[in-house]
């Protein structure tokens, strides 16, 4: 059938096809503002940012084995967590250097359109697996290659000229001292960063301070792979060395090899709660996935198998208790009611609690007697040294503050029992020294029903955390414990 003008005119419009009206009547589209460093770094502070490389494509192999497919249903599954903004790590040897290959830059565009359809922001780290420190103007134009279509992309939040830098290598710092000036002089709204590894901590960053003095950065990203149980105090720490410069999380995270995932999920709520607390809102978990066998190109990393379990979520896709604190820990809601396994409800490998000094007593989860629930943990035939009493311990999610006053109860029955069993509060400062503790009296000997057992204490001077003990010590019946409370005023 053929159609006149007007007959196939009216249908496109019906299709939607072409606006209706005519063109002089149609408003212009409105041109977006080109970001400015105000609102960039507005962005960069409040960003909930992940870590990620796909599971089996981690570090440059992210880029060399570019799946699409793949990288667009991790980015659904971080979006689904909250996630707002992603970091991408762009390497030199990958990327091409000094020339940037083409195809490369395109893969880093598609990935930048990718997050942007997720409603997700990218931060850039650039010159990671890099040391040509002695070219700094090879390495300058390298960079402005790779930031040069994003000037004025709103997409692009921020840039990291270079992950964990080395502040004891005089190469680094004096490449650090003159890229930031140059790449700020060309890219003047774009907020500038360097970051050191978990373990320097403010120790380097104060080192980058003073080098960066007459172009200081826009912000200080701190790694924290610290103890978590201290980790108000670690960051304050850290942000008292570059104040007023502001500063972000920019990873946190600890391995399930080693630890279990309740231990994973419980840091990450403590840093979650402690950077709160300090004031700062963008928190960077270290990484959205656990690697796979053989995803990390050949390295120092790809020889350390605690690097391949800090992931929110398996190899095979399967959420980590960790997933639930993230997303909560984003949204600003509650911690899920569970990550303290108060009740011991929880396998062992989703709790929180752990053994102290198991040679002389190891606790055990037992199904044989509960307070309430189905379990409650049992100790039998314990010692006793000089070190203490053997127990099982836990620190609470709530940051430790000096003056606090603390509360914690533990249900407790005995069969044939000895020796001393009780609830235990242990203060510790940032440097993890002992200040002391108070105790609960012990559970009566022989045998009892369930007694309520009690202990009050206040965080003392120079009290970073608090350590949570059910202790049996010189025991050589048995005992249970079950339903813990804690609390501070």
């Amino acid at each position: 059938m053929k159609l006149t003008r007007a007959a196939l005119l009216a249908s496109t419009l019906l299709l939607g096809l072409l606006p209706a009206g005519p063109a002089h009547a149609r408003p212009a589209p409105k041109k977006e503002a080109a970001p400015t460093l105000a609102t960039r770094m507005v962005a960069v502070q409040t960003a909930k940012t992940i870590n990620y490389y796909p599971a089996n494509a981690g570090w440059s192999r992210m880029w060399t084995t570019f799946d699409t497919r793949q990288i667009d249903a991790d980015l659904a599954r971080a979006q689904s967590l909250g996630a707002t903004s992603v970091r991408a790590l762009v390497f030199p040897q990958a990327f091409g250097y000094p020339n940037v290959k083409a195809e490369y830059a395109s893969k880093l565009a598609t990935f930048v359109s990718m997050a942007a359809a997720r409603g997700m922001t990218v931060k850039l780290t650039l010159f990671d697996w890099w040391d040509a420190y002695d070219e700094p103007g090879t390495s300058l134009a390298w960079a402005k290659t790779i930031l040069a279509p994003y000037r004025d992309d709103k997409r692009i939040v921020a840039v990291e000229l270079k992950n964990e830098l080395d502040t004891t290598d005089p190469a680094a710092m004096a490449w650090a001292k003159k890229i930031v000036p140059a790449v700020r002089a060309a890219y003047p709204n774009m907020p500038l960063t360097l970051s050191v590894d978990g373990v320097v901590g403010a120790t380097g960053m104060a080192k980058i301070k003073a080098a960066m003095t007459g172009s200081p950065l826009d912000f200080y990203d701190f790694h924290f792979y610290g103890n978590s149980e201290r980790a108000l105090a670690t960051i304050r720490r850290a942000q008292a060395v570059v104040a007023p410069t502001p500063m972000v999380i920019g990873e946190a995270g600890v391995s399930t090899q080693g630890n279990t995932e309740g231990e994973q999920a419980a840091f990450l709520a403590r840093v979650f709660q402690a950077a709160t607390l300090a004031g700062i809102r963008s928190v960077a978990p270290w990484t959205l996935n656990d690697f796979a066998a053989g995803a990390i190109p050949e390295s120092e990393v790809a020889g350390n198998p605690v690097q391949y379990r800090y992931g929110l979520y398996t190899t095979t896709g399967v959420a980590k208790p960790a997933a639930a604190v993230v997303k909560a820990g984003w949204a600003g809601t509650a911690m899920p009611a569970s990550l303290m396994d108060l009740s011991f409800e929880s396998a062992q490998a989703q709790s929180p609690w752990r053994a102290y000094l198991p040679e002389l007593g190891r606790p055990a989860r037992t199904i044989a007697v509960a307070r309430t629930g189905k379990q409650s943990v049992s100790m039998t035939g314990t010692d006793r040294n000089s070190a203490g009493s053997p127990s099982y311990r836990v620190a609470p999610i709530i940051p430790v503050q000096p003056g606090q006053k603390w509360h914690a109860e533990v249900f407790a029955r005995g069969s044939k029992a000895t020796g001393s069993s009780q609830i235990a509060l242990s203060w510790f400062d940032v440097n993890d020294k002992w200040l002391g503790g108070a105790a609960s009296p012990s559970l009566p000997a022989g045998n009892t029903g369930w007694v309520r057992l009690t202990v009050d204490g206040v965080a003392p001077t120079g009290a970073a955390s608090v350590q949570v003990h059910l202790k049996s010590g010189d025991n050589s019946g048995t005992v249970w414990f079950d339903d813990v409370a804690m609390s501070v005023a």
